[in-house]
Protein backbone atom coordinates (compact mmCIF):
# COMPACT_ATOMS: atom_id res chain seq x y z
CA UNK A 1 0.00 0.00 0.00
CA UNK A 2 1.23 3.56 -0.73
CA UNK A 3 2.26 5.44 2.62
CA UNK A 4 1.50 7.89 3.43
CA UNK A 5 -1.90 7.54 1.80
CA UNK A 6 -2.01 11.37 2.05
CA UNK A 7 1.21 13.18 2.53
CA UNK A 8 1.06 16.18 4.98
CA UNK A 9 -0.60 17.83 7.25
CA UNK A 10 -3.86 15.46 7.19
CA UNK A 11 -4.49 14.33 10.56
CA UNK A 12 -7.58 11.83 12.28
CA UNK A 13 -9.02 10.29 8.73
CA UNK A 14 -12.26 8.49 8.44
CA UNK A 15 -13.21 6.72 5.46
CA UNK A 16 -16.63 5.06 3.90
CA UNK A 17 -16.93 3.09 0.77
CA UNK A 18 -19.90 3.59 -1.33
CA UNK A 19 -19.32 1.17 -4.34
CA UNK A 20 -16.09 1.23 -5.52
CA UNK A 21 -15.54 4.87 -4.63
CA UNK A 22 -13.42 5.83 -0.45
CA UNK A 23 -14.61 9.47 0.66
CA UNK A 24 -12.05 10.09 3.24
CA UNK A 25 -12.33 13.36 5.67
CA UNK A 26 -9.37 14.46 7.77
CA UNK A 27 -8.92 17.23 10.50
CA UNK A 28 -8.10 20.91 9.42
CA UNK A 29 -8.10 22.31 13.62
CA UNK A 30 -7.90 26.43 12.71
CA UNK A 31 -7.42 26.23 8.97
CA UNK A 32 -10.09 27.40 6.13
CA UNK A 33 -11.71 26.50 3.75
CA UNK A 34 -12.74 23.33 6.30
CA UNK A 35 -12.44 19.63 6.31
CA UNK A 36 -11.50 18.06 3.05
CA UNK A 37 -12.82 15.14 1.31
CA UNK A 38 -10.39 12.70 -0.96
CA UNK A 39 -11.87 10.65 -3.23
CA UNK A 40 -10.24 7.53 -4.18
CA UNK A 41 -10.68 4.12 -6.77
CA UNK A 42 -8.07 2.20 -5.24
CA UNK A 43 -6.66 3.35 -1.87
CA UNK A 44 -3.48 4.11 -3.52
CA UNK A 45 -4.43 7.33 -5.24
CA UNK A 46 -6.39 9.70 -3.92
CA UNK A 47 -7.77 13.02 -5.03
CA UNK A 48 -8.77 16.15 -2.90
CA UNK A 49 -12.72 16.41 -4.07
CA UNK A 50 -14.11 19.41 -1.86
CA UNK A 51 -14.30 20.61 1.26
CA UNK A 52 -17.32 20.34 3.80
CA UNK A 53 -16.89 23.80 5.53
CA UNK A 54 -17.00 26.51 2.73
CA UNK A 55 -19.41 29.16 3.83
CA UNK A 56 -19.56 31.44 6.79
CA UNK A 57 -20.90 30.01 9.87
CA UNK A 58 -20.69 26.44 8.97
CA UNK A 59 -17.84 26.28 11.34
CA UNK A 60 -16.80 28.69 14.38
CA UNK A 61 -13.11 28.58 13.72
CA UNK A 62 -13.22 32.99 13.54
CA UNK A 63 -12.22 32.96 17.58
CA UNK A 64 -10.69 29.40 17.72
CA UNK A 65 -7.23 29.18 19.96
CA UNK A 66 -4.32 27.43 18.69
CA UNK A 67 -5.15 23.63 19.03
CA UNK A 68 -8.53 24.30 18.65
CA UNK A 69 -11.08 24.57 15.79
CA UNK A 70 -11.84 21.39 13.48
CA UNK A 71 -10.83 17.74 15.18
CA UNK A 72 -11.42 14.33 13.76
CA UNK A 73 -14.13 13.71 11.14
CA UNK A 74 -16.41 10.43 10.90
CA UNK A 75 -17.76 10.21 7.35
CA UNK A 76 -20.48 7.61 6.79
CA UNK A 77 -23.17 6.65 4.30
CA UNK A 78 -26.79 5.68 5.21
CA UNK A 79 -29.71 5.50 3.55
CA UNK A 80 -28.08 7.22 0.28
CA UNK A 81 -27.49 10.08 2.18
CA UNK A 82 -23.37 11.22 3.77
CA UNK A 83 -23.16 12.08 6.86
CA UNK A 84 -19.80 13.72 8.82
CA UNK A 85 -19.96 14.38 12.16
CA UNK A 86 -17.01 16.62 14.06
CA UNK A 87 -15.97 18.02 16.72
CA UNK A 88 -15.86 22.33 16.54
CA UNK A 89 -13.47 22.63 19.79
CA UNK A 90 -12.96 25.83 22.02
CA UNK A 91 -13.34 29.29 22.14
CA UNK A 92 -16.10 30.27 19.43
CA UNK A 93 -16.64 26.62 18.17
CA UNK A 94 -20.11 25.53 17.72
CA UNK A 95 -19.64 22.34 19.52
CA UNK A 96 -19.96 18.46 18.01
CA UNK A 97 -21.59 19.38 14.39
CA UNK A 98 -23.47 16.92 12.22
CA UNK A 99 -23.20 18.14 8.27
CA UNK A 100 -24.72 15.70 5.23
CA UNK A 101 -24.76 15.78 1.74
CA UNK A 102 -26.15 13.74 -1.11
CA UNK A 103 -23.41 14.01 -3.29
CA UNK A 104 -20.01 14.32 -1.22
CA UNK A 105 -18.77 16.45 -3.97
CA UNK A 106 -21.24 19.06 -1.83
CA UNK A 107 -23.17 21.00 -1.02
CA UNK A 108 -22.75 20.05 2.39
CA UNK A 109 -25.65 21.01 5.04
CA UNK A 110 -24.86 24.26 7.03
CA UNK A 111 -24.77 21.55 9.98
CA UNK A 112 -26.69 20.81 12.90
CA UNK A 113 -25.29 21.36 16.35
CA UNK A 114 -25.85 17.82 18.39
CA UNK A 115 -27.31 17.44 22.28
CA UNK A 116 -23.92 15.49 22.84
CA UNK A 117 -20.57 16.16 24.83
CA UNK A 118 -17.49 15.13 24.46
CA UNK A 119 -15.19 14.56 21.45
CA UNK A 120 -14.21 12.47 18.50
CA UNK A 121 -17.95 11.75 17.83
CA UNK A 122 -18.70 8.51 15.60
CA UNK A 123 -22.23 7.93 13.27
CA UNK A 124 -23.41 4.50 13.21
CA UNK A 125 -27.19 2.95 12.40
CA UNK A 126 -28.41 -0.43 13.72
CA UNK A 127 -30.45 -2.94 12.18
CA UNK A 128 -33.50 -0.79 13.36
CA UNK A 129 -32.57 2.45 11.60
CA UNK A 130 -31.43 3.80 15.29
CA UNK A 131 -28.73 6.01 15.17
CA UNK A 132 -25.92 6.00 17.60
CA UNK A 133 -23.46 8.94 18.84
CA UNK A 134 -20.33 7.16 20.16
CA UNK A 135 -17.51 9.73 21.60
CA UNK A 136 -14.76 10.38 24.38
CA UNK A 137 -16.51 11.31 26.99
CA UNK A 138 -15.55 14.82 28.94
CA UNK A 139 -16.26 16.20 32.17
CA UNK A 140 -14.73 19.08 34.26
CA UNK A 141 -12.63 18.97 37.49
CA UNK A 142 -13.72 21.95 39.95
CA UNK A 143 -10.98 24.02 38.92
CA UNK A 144 -12.00 23.36 35.21
CA UNK A 145 -9.97 20.94 34.19
CA UNK A 146 -11.41 18.78 31.32
CA UNK A 147 -10.69 14.93 32.20
CA UNK A 148 -11.73 11.87 29.75
CA UNK A 149 -14.40 9.82 30.96
CA UNK A 150 -13.64 6.74 28.16
CA UNK A 151 -16.48 6.32 25.71
CA UNK A 152 -19.55 7.08 26.37
CA UNK A 153 -22.60 6.75 23.95
CA UNK A 154 -26.20 8.69 23.16
CA UNK A 155 -29.09 7.62 20.68
CA UNK A 156 -29.65 10.34 18.44
CA UNK A 157 -32.30 12.47 16.32
CA UNK A 158 -30.30 12.99 13.11
CA UNK A 159 -32.53 16.20 11.85
CA UNK A 160 -32.93 17.90 14.94
CA UNK A 161 -29.25 16.74 17.04
CA UNK A 162 -31.62 15.89 19.88
CA UNK A 163 -29.82 13.27 22.18
CA UNK A 164 -32.80 10.64 22.43
CA UNK A 165 -31.00 9.03 25.82
CA UNK A 166 -28.65 9.80 28.72
CA UNK A 167 -24.90 9.29 27.82
CA UNK A 168 -23.57 5.50 28.90
CA UNK A 169 -20.26 4.20 29.54
CA UNK A 170 -19.51 1.62 26.78
CA UNK A 171 -15.48 0.45 27.47
CA UNK A 172 -12.28 2.73 28.06
CA UNK A 173 -10.04 0.63 26.28
CA UNK A 174 -6.98 -1.15 27.74
CA UNK A 175 -5.69 1.49 30.37
CA UNK A 176 -3.36 3.83 27.92
CA UNK A 177 -4.46 7.57 28.40
CA UNK A 178 -6.95 9.58 26.50
CA UNK A 179 -9.16 6.73 25.10
CA UNK A 180 -10.40 8.65 21.77
CA UNK A 181 -11.43 8.70 18.53
CA UNK A 182 -14.38 5.77 18.33
CA UNK A 183 -15.81 4.01 15.66
CA UNK A 184 -18.64 0.92 15.73
CA UNK A 185 -18.79 -1.78 13.26
CA UNK A 186 -21.17 -4.41 12.60
CA UNK A 187 -19.59 -7.26 11.31
CA UNK A 188 -21.31 -10.71 11.02
CA UNK A 189 -22.88 -11.54 14.64
CA UNK A 190 -20.30 -8.93 16.34
CA UNK A 191 -20.73 -4.89 16.79
CA UNK A 192 -16.66 -3.71 16.83
CA UNK A 193 -15.83 -0.65 19.01
CA UNK A 194 -12.14 0.50 18.07
CA UNK A 195 -10.76 3.38 19.55
CA UNK A 196 -7.62 4.94 19.92
CA UNK A 197 -5.53 5.32 23.33
CA UNK A 198 -2.03 6.50 24.81
CA UNK A 199 -2.57 9.95 23.34
CA UNK A 200 -1.26 10.89 19.86
CA UNK A 201 2.35 11.16 20.43
CA UNK A 202 4.50 8.18 20.82
CA UNK A 203 2.46 6.11 22.59
CA UNK A 204 -0.39 6.16 20.30
CA UNK A 205 -2.72 2.82 19.68
CA UNK A 206 -5.90 1.13 18.24
CA UNK A 207 -7.44 -1.09 20.28
CA UNK A 208 -10.93 -2.97 19.78
CA UNK A 209 -13.74 -4.45 21.66
CA UNK A 210 -16.79 -6.43 20.77
CA UNK A 211 -20.34 -7.21 21.84
CA UNK A 212 -23.52 -8.33 21.12
CA UNK A 213 -25.07 -4.96 20.27
CA UNK A 214 -23.94 -1.30 19.44
CA UNK A 215 -24.63 -0.61 23.13
CA UNK A 216 -22.16 -3.60 24.08
CA UNK A 217 -21.26 -4.63 26.72
CA UNK A 218 -18.11 -5.24 25.17
CA UNK A 219 -15.21 -7.66 25.63
CA UNK A 220 -11.31 -6.59 24.61
CA UNK A 221 -9.40 -8.30 22.16
CA UNK A 222 -7.07 -10.47 23.63
CA UNK A 223 -4.65 -9.42 21.33
CA UNK A 224 -4.71 -5.66 21.90
CA UNK A 225 -3.23 -2.92 20.91
CA UNK A 226 -4.22 -4.14 16.93
CA UNK A 227 -1.56 -1.10 15.89
CA UNK A 228 0.97 0.70 17.93
CA UNK A 229 4.29 1.95 16.88
CA UNK A 230 5.46 2.58 20.37
CA UNK A 231 9.11 1.03 21.83
CA UNK A 232 10.04 0.96 17.91
CA UNK A 233 12.50 1.54 15.56
CA UNK A 234 9.55 1.61 12.54
CA UNK A 235 10.18 5.30 10.27
CA UNK A 236 6.16 5.84 11.25
CA UNK A 237 5.55 6.39 14.62
CA UNK A 238 2.17 7.89 16.50
CA UNK A 239 0.58 5.13 14.90
CA UNK A 240 -3.32 5.36 15.98
CA UNK A 241 -6.78 6.68 15.61
CA UNK A 242 -7.59 4.02 12.61
CA UNK A 243 -11.16 3.26 11.10
CA UNK A 244 -11.64 0.24 9.31
CA UNK A 245 -13.06 -0.44 5.81
CA UNK A 246 -13.68 -3.34 3.88
CA UNK A 247 -12.86 -3.24 0.01
CA UNK A 248 -14.48 -4.74 -2.96
CA UNK A 249 -12.91 -7.71 -2.61
CA UNK A 250 -13.65 -8.74 0.46
CA UNK A 251 -10.64 -7.65 2.34
CA UNK A 252 -9.94 -5.31 5.19
CA UNK A 253 -8.05 -2.31 5.80
CA UNK A 254 -7.49 0.54 8.70
CA UNK A 255 -7.08 4.20 7.76
CA UNK A 256 -5.26 5.68 10.43
CA UNK A 257 -2.39 9.10 11.23
CA UNK A 258 0.89 8.65 11.83
CA UNK A 259 4.07 10.67 12.03
CA UNK A 260 7.65 10.54 9.69
CA UNK A 261 10.36 11.64 12.35
CA UNK A 262 13.66 11.93 11.78
CA UNK A 263 17.26 12.47 13.46
CA UNK A 264 19.08 9.42 15.24
CA UNK A 265 16.79 9.42 17.60
CA UNK A 266 13.50 9.85 15.48
CA UNK A 267 13.10 12.98 17.78
CA UNK A 268 11.06 15.43 15.17
CA UNK A 269 8.11 15.52 12.78
CA UNK A 270 8.58 17.75 10.65
CA UNK A 271 5.00 17.62 8.60
CA UNK A 272 2.86 16.44 11.76
CA UNK A 273 0.35 13.64 11.37
CA UNK A 274 -0.12 12.41 8.27
CA UNK A 275 -2.72 9.61 6.85
CA UNK A 276 -1.50 5.90 6.33
CA UNK A 277 -2.97 2.78 5.48
CA UNK A 278 -2.39 -0.65 6.56
CA UNK A 279 -4.15 -4.53 5.28
CA UNK A 280 -6.29 -6.11 8.07
CA UNK A 281 -7.04 -9.93 8.38
CA UNK A 282 -9.63 -11.67 10.57
CA UNK A 283 -9.18 -14.52 12.78
CA UNK A 284 -11.22 -17.53 13.12
CA UNK A 285 -12.32 -16.24 16.55
CA UNK A 286 -13.55 -13.48 14.47
CA UNK A 287 -10.95 -10.75 15.54
CA UNK A 288 -9.31 -8.35 13.64
CA UNK A 289 -5.10 -8.40 12.91
CA UNK A 290 -3.84 -4.80 11.30
CA UNK A 291 0.05 -4.92 9.56
CA UNK A 292 2.28 -2.92 11.10
CA UNK A 293 2.33 0.22 9.14
CA UNK A 294 5.34 0.27 6.13
CA UNK A 295 6.73 3.14 4.72
CA UNK A 296 6.41 3.34 0.64
CA UNK A 297 9.57 3.47 -1.25
CA UNK A 298 8.25 5.01 -4.24
CA UNK A 299 9.81 8.45 -3.79
CA UNK A 300 8.01 10.10 -6.91
CA UNK A 301 8.57 13.98 -7.14
CA UNK A 302 5.98 16.03 -6.17
CA UNK A 303 5.53 19.61 -7.85
CA UNK A 304 2.67 21.69 -8.18
CA UNK A 305 2.13 25.57 -8.37
CA UNK A 306 -0.75 27.41 -7.32
CA UNK A 307 -1.23 30.54 -9.86
CA UNK A 308 -4.42 32.69 -9.29
CA UNK A 309 -7.27 32.08 -10.18
CA UNK A 310 -7.44 28.45 -10.46
CA UNK A 311 -8.86 26.47 -12.23
CA UNK A 312 -8.07 23.26 -10.33
CA UNK A 313 -11.20 21.28 -9.66
CA UNK A 314 -11.55 21.26 -6.13
CA UNK A 315 -10.81 25.62 -5.88
CA UNK A 316 -13.08 27.52 -3.94
CA UNK A 317 -13.90 31.45 -5.15
CA UNK A 318 -10.47 31.10 -7.10
CA UNK A 319 -8.42 29.60 -4.71
CA UNK A 320 -6.52 26.48 -5.70
CA UNK A 321 -8.14 23.81 -2.90
CA UNK A 322 -4.94 23.04 -0.99
CA UNK A 323 -4.99 26.80 -0.40
CA UNK A 324 -5.76 27.69 3.15
CA UNK A 325 -5.75 30.63 5.18
CA UNK A 326 -5.81 30.69 9.02
CA UNK A 327 -9.56 31.03 11.26
CA UNK A 328 -10.53 32.94 7.67
CA UNK A 329 -10.90 31.51 4.23
CA UNK A 330 -8.57 32.64 1.36
CA UNK A 331 -11.35 35.13 -0.58
CA UNK A 332 -10.90 37.02 3.30
CA UNK A 333 -7.56 37.04 2.91
CA UNK A 334 -6.36 38.29 -0.77
CA UNK A 335 -7.78 39.78 -3.31
CA UNK A 336 -7.90 37.84 -6.79
CA UNK A 337 -9.45 41.17 -8.57
CA UNK A 338 -7.36 43.97 -8.62
CA UNK A 339 -4.43 42.91 -9.98
CA UNK A 340 -5.57 40.47 -12.57
CA UNK A 341 -3.18 37.03 -12.23
CA UNK A 342 -1.69 38.08 -9.22
CA UNK A 343 -3.20 37.54 -5.53
CA UNK A 344 -3.34 40.86 -3.33
CA UNK A 345 -2.50 40.42 0.22
CA UNK A 346 -3.06 44.09 2.23
CA UNK A 347 -1.23 43.50 5.56
CA UNK A 348 -2.59 44.87 8.48
CA UNK A 349 0.59 46.00 10.73
CA UNK A 350 0.89 42.22 12.05
CA UNK A 351 2.71 39.28 10.89
CA UNK A 352 2.71 35.78 11.03
CA UNK A 353 2.50 36.36 15.25
CA UNK A 354 -1.11 37.65 14.38
CA UNK A 355 -4.21 35.45 15.13
CA UNK A 356 -5.44 36.30 11.98
CA UNK A 357 -2.10 36.76 9.43
CA UNK A 358 -2.84 37.60 6.13
CA UNK A 359 -1.84 34.40 5.40
CA UNK A 360 -2.20 31.81 2.25
CA UNK A 361 -0.80 28.04 2.48
CA UNK A 362 -0.28 25.17 1.46
CA UNK A 363 0.92 21.88 3.07
CA UNK A 364 4.40 20.52 3.10
CA UNK A 365 3.94 17.15 1.48
CA UNK A 366 7.70 15.34 1.29
CA UNK A 367 10.40 15.99 3.48
CA UNK A 368 12.86 17.55 0.78
CA UNK A 369 11.11 20.47 -0.18
CA UNK A 370 11.50 24.13 -1.67
CA UNK A 371 8.63 26.47 -1.83
CA UNK A 372 8.87 29.50 -3.85
CA UNK A 373 6.85 32.64 -4.96
CA UNK A 374 7.28 35.89 -6.04
CA UNK A 375 5.97 38.92 -4.48
CA UNK A 376 5.58 43.03 -5.90
CA UNK A 377 6.67 44.80 -2.11
CA UNK A 378 6.83 48.00 -3.98
CA UNK A 379 4.06 49.31 -1.55
CA UNK A 380 4.64 47.06 1.36
CA UNK A 381 6.25 44.53 3.00
CA UNK A 382 5.76 40.79 3.59
CA UNK A 383 7.75 37.69 2.10
CA UNK A 384 7.17 33.67 2.44
CA UNK A 385 6.09 32.13 5.68
CA UNK A 386 6.57 28.66 6.90
CA UNK A 387 3.91 28.26 9.64
CA UNK A 388 3.18 25.80 12.74
CA UNK A 389 0.96 28.63 15.12
CA UNK A 390 1.46 31.88 16.03
CA UNK A 391 4.93 31.49 18.28
CA UNK A 392 6.48 29.21 15.79
CA UNK A 393 6.73 30.37 12.42
CA UNK A 394 9.80 30.65 9.91
CA UNK A 395 9.52 33.99 7.76
CA UNK A 396 11.25 35.35 4.96
CA UNK A 397 10.51 38.82 4.46
CA UNK A 398 11.40 41.39 1.90
CA UNK A 399 10.85 45.30 1.59
CA UNK A 400 12.01 47.31 -1.50
CA UNK A 401 15.63 47.66 0.41
CA UNK A 402 16.27 44.50 2.37
CA UNK A 403 15.53 40.59 2.25
CA UNK A 404 15.29 39.36 6.19
CA UNK A 405 14.59 35.94 7.60
CA UNK A 406 13.58 34.83 11.05
CA UNK A 407 12.94 32.16 12.95
CA UNK A 408 10.66 32.40 15.81
CA UNK A 409 10.06 29.49 17.82
CA UNK A 410 8.46 29.72 21.22
CA UNK A 411 8.98 33.66 21.85
CA UNK A 412 12.39 33.61 21.11
CA UNK A 413 13.31 35.07 17.60
CA UNK A 414 16.62 35.33 15.30
CA UNK A 415 17.09 37.19 12.34
CA UNK A 416 19.15 37.25 9.59
CA UNK A 417 19.52 40.40 6.29
CA UNK A 418 20.50 40.97 3.70
CA UNK A 419 20.57 43.97 0.90
CA UNK A 420 18.25 43.64 -2.15
CA UNK A 421 20.64 44.85 -5.25
CA UNK A 422 17.24 45.17 -7.20
CA UNK A 423 15.15 47.12 -5.44
CA UNK A 424 12.70 47.80 -8.00
CA UNK A 425 11.80 44.30 -8.90
CA UNK A 426 9.41 41.90 -7.75
CA UNK A 427 11.18 39.80 -4.83
CA UNK A 428 11.91 35.95 -5.79
CA UNK A 429 11.82 34.12 -2.93
CA UNK A 430 12.11 30.63 -1.38
CA UNK A 431 12.31 28.30 1.80
CA UNK A 432 14.38 25.08 1.35
CA UNK A 433 13.89 22.20 3.89
CA UNK A 434 17.09 19.45 3.36
CA UNK A 435 16.33 16.65 5.56
CA UNK A 436 19.83 14.36 6.34
CA UNK A 437 20.56 11.52 3.51
CA UNK A 438 20.28 8.07 4.61
CA UNK A 439 23.66 7.06 6.37
CA UNK A 440 24.29 10.58 7.69
CA UNK A 441 22.50 10.18 11.06
CA UNK A 442 25.03 11.53 14.04
CA UNK A 443 24.39 13.26 17.58
CA UNK A 444 22.72 16.22 17.30
CA UNK A 445 21.44 15.56 13.85
CA UNK A 446 18.04 17.23 13.20
CA UNK A 447 14.79 16.03 11.02
CA UNK A 448 16.24 18.76 8.42
CA UNK A 449 18.20 22.13 7.64
CA UNK A 450 15.45 25.46 6.67
CA UNK A 451 17.39 27.94 4.32
CA UNK A 452 15.74 31.33 3.09
CA UNK A 453 16.69 32.26 -0.22
CA UNK A 454 16.68 35.34 -2.36
CA UNK A 455 16.66 35.81 -5.88
CA UNK A 456 19.86 37.80 -6.90
CA UNK A 457 22.05 38.24 -9.92
CA UNK A 458 21.02 35.76 -11.73
CA UNK A 459 20.94 33.62 -8.79
CA UNK A 460 19.79 32.25 -5.31
CA UNK A 461 21.50 33.39 -2.63
CA UNK A 462 21.02 32.03 1.28
CA UNK A 463 19.84 34.92 3.42
CA UNK A 464 19.77 32.49 6.71
CA UNK A 465 19.27 29.16 8.27
CA UNK A 466 18.16 27.04 11.09
CA UNK A 467 17.18 24.10 12.87
CA UNK A 468 13.96 22.72 10.96
CA UNK A 469 13.21 20.57 14.49
CA UNK A 470 11.86 24.32 15.75
CA UNK A 471 9.37 23.92 12.86
CA UNK A 472 8.20 19.98 14.10
CA UNK A 473 5.16 18.99 15.93
CA UNK A 474 7.24 17.36 18.54
CA UNK A 475 8.50 20.86 19.10
CA UNK A 476 5.78 23.05 18.59
CA UNK A 477 3.34 20.48 20.84
CA UNK A 478 1.05 20.79 17.60
CA UNK A 479 -1.70 19.01 16.51
CA UNK A 480 -1.31 20.38 12.72
CA UNK A 481 1.81 20.78 10.09
CA UNK A 482 3.98 22.80 8.15
CA UNK A 483 2.18 25.01 6.19
CA UNK A 484 3.82 27.39 4.03
CA UNK A 485 2.99 30.30 1.84
CA UNK A 486 2.89 34.01 1.06
CA UNK A 487 1.89 36.58 3.85
CA UNK A 488 2.15 40.64 4.14
CA UNK A 489 2.55 42.40 7.08
CA UNK A 490 2.16 45.98 5.95
CA UNK A 491 0.74 47.59 2.71
CA UNK A 492 -0.19 45.84 -0.39
CA UNK A 493 1.73 42.73 -1.05
CA UNK A 494 1.07 41.48 -4.67
CA UNK A 495 1.70 37.41 -5.24
CA UNK A 496 2.13 36.20 -8.48
CA UNK A 497 2.52 32.47 -7.53
CA UNK A 498 3.05 29.41 -5.24
CA UNK A 499 5.36 26.84 -6.69
CA UNK A 500 5.84 23.23 -4.80
CA UNK A 501 8.67 21.08 -5.70
CA UNK A 502 9.83 18.29 -3.27
CA UNK A 503 10.70 14.74 -2.57
CA UNK A 504 10.61 12.00 0.15
CA UNK A 505 14.48 10.97 1.29
CA UNK A 506 14.34 7.32 0.73
CA UNK A 507 15.78 6.01 3.96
Amino acid sequence: MRNPLIPGFHPDPSVCRVGDEYFIATSTFEYLPGIPIFRSTDLEHVELLTHVAVRDGQLGTTGVPTGGGTWAPTIRHHDGRFYLVVPDMMGTGRGNVLFTADDPAGPWSDGVVMDVFGIDPDIAWDDEGACYITMSGLGFEEDGTAVHLGITQVRLDTETGAALSEPRPLWSGTGGMFPEAPHLYQVGDHWYLMIAEGGTERGHAVTIARGPSPEGPFEGCPHNPLVTARGSDRPVQNTGHGDLVQLPDGSWAMMLLGTRPRSMTRAFAPMGRETFITPVTWDDEGWPHAEPVVLDERHEPVEHTVTFPSDAPSSLDGFDGEVVAVRAFPRDVADLEARPGWARLRGTGQGMEATHPTFLGIRQVTEACTVTTTVDVSEGAGGLSMRYDESSHLDLEATTDVVTLTMTARGLAQSWSRERTSPDEPARLRIVADPPLVGKAVLGASCDRLRGEVWEDGGWVEVGGVDGAFLSSDFCESFTGRVVGPYAREGVVDVAEIAYAGQDVVR
